[in-house]
């Protein structure tokens, strides 16, 4: 399993994300802590969560409980597992999302995720989407609280443009680590963003990286290049995607979702899969 590394600390080049064990259509409990296992026996050591994640309005933390349920039911070691969560955005239970980048709620709802997680320190913490009726600076600001007084290890924001991730880092005094965006076959406006991250040094966590839940399926079909690449590899084209991501950037790491063992496995075997200077010019061409 390659390594990349996160702040302080050296993680799996690939993560995990726990959305879809938890919002809408989400899987029985046993088979969402089968999926972490499995996640963790392929040496996955990143994951990523948010208090957020969650499908009704009375079960808030929802996934942060179940990466939580899923690392203390695990038979092996999981002193070396950082785990990523986010606050900043809600959800009422209707399927919207609102944001709350409240400097109060922000480290209120550190607090409560450090509890549902059951850690004295969480190991990354975002600050999960700007909100337009606070200025960023104070949401940030809090986040630097959390750094300086010990609730939260490492910080860094998700969902922010180039200029959002230079006035985070100075609010954080230089100390930001990560910074979150959607980036996928699909979805590359955030490749400033991730050539900033790079410059910086700063880690690039893409979410829905193989594109989202509801486009995920038909990624070899609209993608035909990629599907191409994964037939003459033998493997399937999520890890493809997910190979290639990698090889934009030294500070990438990306983090597909997954609610079956079988696609955690599948998308930890990205992180064994070389390709060539070639297939990534030929893939980054799509």
């Amino acid at each position: 399993m390659q390594h990349r590394t996160l702040g302080t600390r050296t993680v799996s080049a690939i993560g995990l994300g726990g959305m879809p064990m938890s919002i809408e259509g989400r899987p029985d409990e046993a088979r969402s802590v089968a999926t972490i296992h499995a996640a963790l026996d392929a040496g996955v050591t990143l994951i990523d969560t948010a208090d957020a994640y969650h499908r009704d309005a009375d079960d808030l933390g929802h996934n942060e409980e179940l990466i939580a349920r899923g690392l203390r039911t695990y038979g092996g070691d999981t002193s070396d597992v950082l785990v990523a969560t986010k606050g900043g955005l809600l959800r009422p239970g209707d399927g919207s999302w609102t944001k709350n980048g409240d400097p109060t709620h922000l480290k209120q709802a550190a607090k409560e995720s450090a509890r549902r997680l059951g850690v004295e320190t969480i190991g990354l913490y975002q600050l999960h989407r700007p909100d337009p009726a606070v200025p960023y600076a104070d949401s940030v600001g809090a986040v630097a609280e959390l750094l300086d007084e010990g609730v939260i290890a490492m910080a860094g924001v998700s969902n922010a443009d180039v200029a959002q991730i230079d006035e985070a880092n100075e609010v954080l005094g230089g100390r930001l680590v990560s910074v979150q965006n959607q980036f996928s076959p699909r979805y590359r406006s955030s490749q400033g963003e991730l050539e900033h991250c790079a410059a910086l040094g700063v880690a690039f966590l893409p979410w829905s990286p193989l594109g989202g839940i509801a486009n995920a399926s038909e990624l070899g079909a609209t993608h035909t290049t990629f599907q191409a690449v994964a037939d003459a590899h033998g493997v399937s084209v999520y890890q493809v995607v997910l190979a290639w991501e990698l090889a934009l950037a030294p500070v990438v790491l990306p983090i597909p979702g997954a609610s079956r063992p079988e696609s955690a496995r599948d998308s930890a075997g990205a992180a064994d899969l070389v390709l060539t200077d070639d297939e990534v010019a030929r893939l980054s061409a799509v």
